[in-house]
This record gives C-alpha cells, sequence and structure tokens, in this order.
C-alpha cells in the first residue's frame, strides 16, 4: 500500500531531525508535541519503516530516516526554487536562463553577444557563472543549469551538444623576453619560466594547473590578476609569461608590445560546445538563445597564430 504524506510532514520531519528533537521540532513547525509526534507516528506507519531513533537525550535517523532526510530536503529545495523562479514573474519577468560557461567564454564571446539577446527579449534574465568544463557537464546533466558552454575536450554523454566557437590557448611573451622569437613550444617548456596567472578562482587557472600537475610540475606564478588585458599588461612590463586565448591575445597585442608564440600541446586548440540535456524541452526564449549563440559561431573560424 502506498504511503500518504503531505508537505507539513515532511517539514515537520526535516525540522525534528536538524535539531535532533521531538520537542524543538514541532516548535520550528508552530505545533504542538502531540501533534508532532502523532504526524511521525503516522508518517512511519504509513512507510512501514521507523525513521527515528528515540532516547532520552533526543532522536537520531535510523538508516531508512536518512534516506527520507536526504529526498525531503532535495524536495523543499525544489520548492524554494520553484517560489523563487514564479516571482521572477510576479515582478514582471517571464524568463531565466541559468548557464555556466568556461573562462574563455565568459570573457571573449559571451559579452558580445548576450547584449544582442537580452535588448531582444527584455522579459529575460540571465544568471551566468564561470566553471570548468567537467562541472558544466556535471551541473547540466544534473539539470541544475539550462546552458552549458564548454571545452570540447571532456565527455558529454547523455547530452546534446551543439557547436559554439573555435579559439587556441597561446603562450604570450614580452617583447624582449627570451621566448619571444620561438614559433612554438611545448607548454613543458615554458614552465620553466615565470608566470602571469590568473585569479585562483578562474576556469583557465585550473585547466592549466591540472596539465602541470600531469607533468609533474609547478606554475611559478608571481602574479595573478582578474581578466585578460590585466595579464597581457602585466607580461608587457616583463613580469612573466602567460597562457591566453588567441583571441584575447592578437586583441591586446594591437595596443601592447606583447608576442604570441604557439603552443604545440593538442589541449592548446580548444573547441567550444553548447551543451544542453534537451534541446527541445527548454523554454522557447533559452532555445532561441542557443540558436543565436550557434548562430553566430559560424561566421568565426579558428584563426592561426601569426
Amino acid at each position: 500500500m502506498a504511503a500518504h504524506f503531505d508537505l507539513p510532514d515532511i517539514k515537520l520531519f526535516v525540522n525534528i531531525a536538524e535539531a535532533n528533537s521531538l520537542t524543538r521540532g514541532a516548535e520550528r513547525s508552530h505545533m504542538s508535541l502531540p501533534a508532532a509526534s502523532i504526524r511521525i507516528k503516522n508518517l512511519e506507519e504509513g512507510l512501514g519503516v521507523k525513521l527515528l531513533y528515540r532516547t532520552s537525550q533526543g532522536v537520531t535517523l535510523t538508516p531508512p530516516g536518512q534516506a527520507f532526510m536526504h529526498h525531503a530536503r532535495l524536495v523543499l529545495q525544489q520548492l524554494a526554487d520553484l517560489r523563487g523562479d514564479l516571482a521572477e514573474y510576479v515582478k514582471g519577468t517571464r524568463g531565466h536562463v541559468r548557464i555556466f560557461a568556461n573562462t574563455t567564454a565568459m570573457a571573449e564571446f559571451l559579452p558580445a553577444l548576450l547584449p544582442k539577446f537580452l535588448a531582444s527579449h527584455p522579459d529575460v534574465n540571465v544568471d551566468l557563472k564561470e566553471r570548468l568544463s567537467h562541472d558544466i557537464v556535471r551541473a547540466v546533466s544534473e539539470d541544475k543549469v539550462d546552458v552549458g558552454i564548454l571545452a570540447g575536450n571532456v565527455r558529454t554523454e547523455g547530452l546534446e551538444t551543439l557547436p559554439f566557437r573555435e579559439d587556441r590557448l597561446v603562450l604570450v611573451t614580452s617583447a624582449t623576453h627570451p621566448l619571444a622569437e620561438r614559433g612554438r613550444i611545448d607548454f613543458s617548456e615554458a614552465l620553466s619560466h615565470d608566470f602571469v596567472g590568473m585569479i585562483e578562482a578562474s576556469a583557465i587557472h585550473s585547466f592549466l594547473a591540472q596539465n602541470a600537475n600531469s607533468l609533474n610540475r609547478p606554475i611559478k606564478i608571481r602574479i595573478q590578476v582578474g581578466n585578460f588585458e590585466a595579464a597581457c599588461r602585466m607580461i608587457e612590463a616583463n613580469v612573466g609569461i602567460g597562457v591566453v586565448p588567441y583571441s584575447a591575445a592578437s586583441r591586446h597585442a594591437k595596443s601592447l608590445d606583447i608576442r604570441m608564440v604557439e603552443l604545440t600541446d593538442e589541449w592548446a586548440v580548444r573547441k567550444l560546445q553548447v551543451c544542453v540535456r534537451s534541446l527541445q524541452s527548454l523554454p522557447m526564449f533559452a532555445r532561441e538563445l542557443v540558436e543565436l549563440l550557434v548562430a553566430e559561431s559560424k561566421a568565426h573560424p579558428l584563426e592561426t597564430v601569426d
């Protein structure tokens, strides 16, 4: 026989479990202790399992109780998310798109594309956050975000992917640096020199650190900065060398005396992709955003390092 319980039962159980006390849990739920005890008893009888160990010191969760607690928290979080989304409608905002993107997409491509989308969709909000590619895949798979933009060197089984942009990471040096005249170089060789890095919270910092770790070599970072322009200025001043997307390096090379050296490592060529759980299941405005990203990207082939 299926168990029957309602939202007040779930909230009451969570309050009791978090307080380790029937009395305090009942108080948090604005119930009398007898009423709370009856509800929990009925819940246990309906489920056919004991959820709480009762002692003179309070209550603790049984194994079934721990499982119930896990799902109860998920239900309450989903309800909170639902209220938040509906609040946007009350305030006059019709839609909300959640995006996770890697550093290159965040810094180089989305600033030019998202304003176009927002201008044509005044009733839609965008929540944009920077993440590593494998974290983006997990978030899209778990339906924590609607759209992911990531480098194509991660596994995306079970997701729909579309091509976005192609870019490459290059080594940037000052005009007088010993590596400035090199045409190509391995990342492993570059690690012998001081680096200008991005802040630790950036996806590209973690990506480069992982590649350095795979070589059992540290990155000798002299300074960390918050964006590619600041990195290129530090590099121009001979503070160190850095790894920067070609799109950013070539733009800043027009005004700064810096040099670009091709990285021979396979991971330096970055094919960015848009990934979603299901394009057809997205709201229309989110599908229109994906279509804009893909359409805009077709006119930008991968450029070569001069």
